[in-house]
């Protein structure tokens, strides 16, 4: 729980993810911005085609990144209200998803600046790893080109 009341909800799941459900938990009567980021599996990559994503992720220390970047987007964007993060671990098929955020805030542009600056700060410093699996049958870990 937030200072001000707010909710900072965290959570690392093999369940499928639900948008409906991380909107509603960021949902208050005092703001009027519900931003969301819904991170899908494409079905290709350079040229090959995608079957499935695998996410691995060391649990406790993920827990604890995901905490600071709460803490982080707080700092940065004091009215924020509620932040959700959810990430699928394991199988992902092709157009679910894997990564869910919802930040609440009375106005837009905080929950929209702090919804980038989650998934950003997520896929830069979160130990979670994803496998992508081929047509081909060949496995790849991928590294997150958009960090390097």
């Amino acid at each position: 729980m937030a200072a001000d009341g707010g909710q900072d909800l965290i959570t690392l799941t093999t369940d499928k993810l639900s948008a409906d459900s991380v909107s509603q938990s960021v949902t208050c009567p005092s703001c009027g911005a519900v931003s969301l980021f819904i991170g899908t599996t494409r079905d290709n990559f350079e040229g090959n085609k995608v079957i499935w994503l695998e996410y691995e992720a060391y649990s406790p220390m993920a827990e604890s990144e995901l905490r600071k970047i709460c803490r982080e987007i707080r700092t940065k964007w004091p009215s924020v209200r509620h932040i959700n993060i959810q990430h699928r671990l394991g199988v992902v098929p092709v157009t679910e998803a894997s990564v869910i955020i919802g930040i609440s805030s009375p106005h837009r542009s905080d929950s929209l600046e702090a919804v980038k600056y989650c998934i950003n700060t997520l896929k830069a410093t979160v130990p979670i790893w994803k496998k992508e699996i081929y047509e081909s049958g060949e496995p790849c870990w991928k590294e997150n080109k958009e960090c390097l």
